[in-house]
C-alpha cells in the first residue's frame, strides 16, 4: 500500500523582488531535485520558474503568486508532493520523511524513544532521537549518525541504533 502523507521538498522562506517570486529552502538534493515536479501542494502551486540562488537554496515563480505581497504571504509553506511521486529508492537508501517518527529501540532491546529530526552537517546524515518524557518533563535528545556501524538495521516501523551510539555517557 502506497504512503498517502505527502512529502515535503521544500519551504517558502519569503519573497524575493517585487515581481512575486520566492525564495525556497530545499530539503533535497539542489535544485535539480525539485526540478523534475511542476505542481506542489495538491496542485494549488504551479511551478514555472526555478533557478539555484547559489546558497543552497533557490528562487521559484509561481503562477498563482503575481506580486510580493502574494509571495510574502506565503512564507513557511511547505512545498510538498504525493509520495507516490518520488522515485523508486535502491537498496540502503531512505527518504528524510520515512525516518520521522520512527520508534528507536538499541540492539540490546533497549526501547530509546522516536527520530524527530534528520540533519545533515556536510558529513551525512545525523539523526536525532528524543527519549521518552519522565515525570511529565520532555525527554532527552541525542544524535547517531546514519551509518552502518550506528544504525544497523531500519524498516518502516522501527530503527535499531548499536547500544555503543545509544549510551548517556
Amino acid at each position: 500500500m502506497a504512503d498517502p502523507r505527502p512529502v515535503t521538498l521544500a519551504a517558502i522562506a519569503g519573497a524575493h523582488g517585487v515581481g512575486g517570486e520566492l525564495r525556497l529552502k530545499l530539503f533535497g538534493e539542489g535544485v535539480e531535485s525539485l526540478r523534475r515536479f511542476r505542481a506542489f501542494n495538491d496542485s494549488t502551486l504551479s511551478l514555472t520558474k526555478l533557478r539555484d540562488d547559489g546558497k543552497g537554496g533557490a528562487i521559484a515563480r509561481f503562477a498563482e503568486v503575481e506580486t510580493r505581497t502574494q509571495a510574502e504571504a506565503l512564507r513557511g509553506t511547505a512545498l510538498t508532493v504525493p509520495r507516490a511521486a518520488l522515485p523508486q529508492l535502491e537498496e540502503g537508501e531512505y527518504y528524510h520523511t520515512d525516518l520521522l517518527g520512527l520508534a528507536a529501540i538499541s540492539t540490546n532491546g533497549e526501547a530509546l524513544g522516536t527520530c524527530i529530526a534528520i540533519e545533515d552537517f556536510g558529513a551525512g546524515d545525523v539523526i536525532e532521537i528524543e527519549r521518552p518524557a519522565v515525570d511529565g518533563k520532555k525527554g532527552k535528545r541525542f544524535m547517531v549518525p546514519m551509518r552502518a556501524e550506528a544504525v544497523p538495521e531500519w524498516d518502516a516501523q522501527r530503527l535499531v541504533i548499536s547500544a555503543e551510539f545509544a549510551s548517556d555517557d
